[in-house]
């Protein structure tokens, strides 16, 4: 089995998304930065391509799901690779891309993570947000890795990764990558003190 990675670009002060969404700029004013980087340099390129090749399943919210899907089409965000991504709502759309490669779960964050599981094989399963989501599969224990993209950039508001965390402990830093349009971080969670601790993990994630 695979081990499953938050897998998330982040602003130099913390933010996954920039202030003032619009259903044109869903990471706000400005939140394309965080996204620079994929195409800076082959340096970036090569950090792209191993995670493709590395993944076997994605999990995101649904308003990830809802704010991308006209730029990820029926292949979903790892392209023309077409792995398998597992979306948590409270509600199926009542239309998706056909031959697309999108499972809704209605269960919860741990039935979605089953589920990845399972298509991922041996691949790794990446979260890869919104921060709501982030926050529930962190709280939870079960996430083995993060990893951060740090983007070059600052947007003094907007919606944080790592807020209301307290259980979050002891992480081993297991990787660093520079460069041109972000510093690539890798982190082993050594010790989670909220795993078997926190609340239900039943509720869908819409972000």
């Amino acid at each position: 089995m695979g081990i499953v990675v938050l897998d998330i670009s982040i602003s130099l002060d913390g933010f996954v998304r920039a202030a003032d969404p619009t259903p044109d700029e869903p990471l706000g004013v400005g939140g394309e930065h965080l996204h620079a980087w994929m195409a800076a340099d082959e340096e970036s390129l090569q950090v792209l391509e191993r995670a493709v090749a590395d993944l076997g399943a994605t999990i995101c919210g649904r308003t990830t799901y809802d704010d991308s899907i006209r730029w990820w089409g029926a292949d979903g965000p790892s392209g023309p690779a077409r792995r398998p991504l597992f979306v948590v709502t409270h509600e199926a759309p009542s239309d998706s891309p056909a031959n697309g490669v999108y499972t809704f779960v209605t269960g919860g964050i741990e039935a979605a993570l089953d589920q990845a599981r399972a298509a991922a094989g041996d691949g790794v399963v990446a979260v890869m947000g919104g921060a709501n989501l982030a926050q529930q599969y962190l709280k939870a224990g079960l996430v083995d890795e993060i990893s951060l993209h740090l983007a070059p950039v600052l947007f003094g508001s907007g919606m944080r990764l790592f807020d209301d965390l307290s259980g979050l402990t002891d992480l081993e830093p297991i990787e660093v990558l520079p460069g041109g349009g972000a510093v690539h971080l890798r982190y082993k969670i050594k010790n989670n003190l909220s795993r078997g601790l926190a609340g239900s993990t039943s509720e869908p994630a819409t972000a």
